[in-house]
């Protein structure tokens, strides 16, 4: 199989998501690709002090600043993208924002009032650890919010809310080094977008920014005809995930639920009449339900099998 290795540059770089973009590099199901991009705002250099304003690829900017397509060659809809993660490796500064935008939550927490808050971090791949110019150290987790194919419709698609189609910015601290995200194809050759790295971020993204940074990010590209559920899942070094997304909280996550309950008919027999209400009985007592986000205007919930939860 083939390493391919692509840079973020004004010929590679979009921060909108089209299936009549061209794809940038074209790959065989199982290459490898290591692939470079920038914090989500696009900064062509790195802030010398939080919050300062520095030359960006795009200018107005659309949405997250994404390196791609990237064109599997065979993918067709009906197909699965398996997004094997091998390695992410963080830049080595990174920033974070809190109360920039007016939306519900900053208002319900009292901040619209007020100015933003900027955290300008020093980052420490080989030690694992950030230190932000206000003295906070934090370990380092480091994944990509934006992993995602653009929508089956023509025209130019947001990047910013995350899609059941396509998938794009799920923003899940799980998909880590070691994890495999599978992503049902919607566009022919798949044109897989990948950026908007995180250094570290907890459940839920709540201030609406984790640690933004430049990152990159060593993956396998592969494609699958017989997925173990229906819809975007994923194998990480903790557990099976499945994943909802909805503007209502109840939908998002219930969609995360449904699946897992899917995936845990096709892993246990489950007899009895009722074969479903008896997976959500064990689910209730081993799956964990978890907010992915709640920054991008439509709600990110993912369901957590452990893989140690059954003896």
């Amino acid at each position: 199989m083939t390493e391919h290795h692509l840079e973020p540059t004004p010929e590679t770089a979009i921060d909108v998501l089209s299936r009549e973009t061209a794809p940038v590099l074209t790959v065989e199901p199982g290459d490898t690709v290591v692939v470079g991009s920038l914090d989500a705002k696009g900064h062509l250099e790195r802030q010398q002090k939080p919050g300062e304003v520095r030359p960006l690829m795009f200018a107005p900017r659309a949405g997250h600043c994404l390196t791609g397509p990237i064109a599997v060659r065979g993918a067709e809809p009906g197909m699965v993208l398996a997004v094997h993660l091998v390695s992410m490796r963080p830049g080595e500064w990174g920033w974070t924002v809190a109360a920039a935008r007016d939306k519900w939550l900053v208002r319900r927490l009292g901040l619209a009032d007020g100015p933003p808050s900027h955290l300008l971090w020093e980052l420490d791949s080989e030690r694992g650890v950030g230190v932000n110019d206000r003295g906070h150290s934090v370990a380092l987790a480091p994944f990509l919010g934006v992993i995602g194919l653009p929508p089956a419709a023509a025209g130019e698609h947001s990047t910013i809310p995350p899609r059941a189609e396509g998938g794009g910015n799920i923003d899940c601290r799980e998909l880590v080094a070691g994890s495999t995200l599978y992503l049902p194809v919607t566009v022919p050759g798949a044109l897989l977008h990948l950026g908007d790295g995180h250094a570290a971020q907890g459940d839920g993204e709540v201030g609406g920014t984790a640690i933004e940074c430049p990152m990159t990010t060593t993956a396998v590209l592969d494609l699958v005809t017989d997925p173990a559920v229906p819809g975007i899942h994923a194998v990480t070094p903790g557990g099976r995930i499945t994943f909802g997304f909805h503007e209502d909280l109840n939908e998002a996550m219930a969609e995360a639920l449904d699946a897992m309950l899917v995936w845990m008919q096709s892993l246990i027999d489950f007899d009895g009449e009722n074969p479903k209400a008896t997976a959500l009985a064990l689910a209730s007592t081993i799956v964990d339900m978890r907010v992915t986000q709640v920054a991008n205007d439509t709600w990110g919930v993912h369901a957590v099998l452990p893989h140690d939860a059954l003896g």
